[in-house]
């Protein structure tokens, strides 16, 4: 697959605060560790208890492997609202499988429930999600995203107001706190200990250098946040994982704590 052209990770401004001094908090902490990861990385934070945000590299796109699961189900969820549906038995028991182990037929099915790209591209811009390219011909986790979209996303599903009904809020948020215990891990490694998170990773080699991605919402120094983590060209699945989770926690840290 060609390599998407990279643009040069900036600041980026908000009109909350203490938006400005957490990005620069947040790039002290995180940009010689990626520079050493060789720029693969990219991270945003939206800390929801101080209204502080932040991102390194929010416009460099990443392909999503399997973290497209949620926008797949914030998608089939926005359409049965449209339609005044509900989720059938059987799509009920896809959603499970997609979010929890992360089962890729399932996946496959809701994506030609919903459309397939021409669906989820026609709810992504209902969701506000401006750099997301949905993967065409059934290929869903070729799709493209930055950490800025990942992050309204993530505000669709966790906050409101939402395009979403809180009740579609409520199913995304449980099914994505009951993960299986092997794919607990990315974001989840910034949480304060015993508190509850919500996760949905991503993992595919491409081709034999693997992306790895996680998204969603955390506690941590009591602080509620969303955070989204892609990476690229990692050497291994593990390597890659550690080097979200290091990003993950540096991040969060940066961002909870003024200094």
């Amino acid at each position: 697959m060609a390599r998407t052209r990279r643009s040069q990770p900036a600041a980026r401004s908000s009109a909350r605060q203490p938006a400005e001094s957490a990005e620069k908090r947040l790039t002290v902490a995180v940009a010689s560790l990626i520079r050493e990861e060789g720029g693969h990385v990219a991270v945003a934070v939206d800390d929801l208890t101080t209204g502080a945000q932040a991102a390194y590299g929010g416009t460099e796109e990443f392909v999503t492997a399997s973290i497209v699961k949620v926008d797949i189900l914030a998608t089939l969820l926005y359409q049965l609202q449209q339609n005044g549906q509900t989720l059938t038995t059987q799509e009920q028991e896809l959603a499970t499988t997609m979010i929890e182990n992360s089962d890729n037929d399932s996946a496959s099915d809701l994506y030609d429930v919903v459309n397939g790209a021409e669906g989820i591209d026609n709810a992504d811009r209902a969701f506000g999600l401006r750099e997301t390219t949905v993967g065409t011909d059934g290929y869903w986790g070729l799709t493209t995203t930055t950490v800025d979209d990942q992050i309204r996303l993530l505000r669709l599903v966790f906050t409101g107001p939402s395009v979403l009904s809180s009740a579609s809020r409520d199913y995304v948020q449980d099914l994505m706190s009951q993960v299986e215990a092997d794919q607990r891990w990315g974001v989840p490694a910034a949480a304060d200990p015993g508190t509850a998170f919500m996760v949905k990773n991503g993992w595919l080699p491409n081709p034999s250098l693997w992306e790895i991605n996680s998204i969603g919402e955390i506690v941590h120094d009591h602080q509620r946040m969303l955070i989204a983590v892609l990476s690229d060209d990692n050497a291994s699945e593990d390597s890659g994982i550690s080097a979200v989770e290091v990003v993950a926690a540096k991040a969060a840290d940066a961002v909870a704590n003024p200094g």
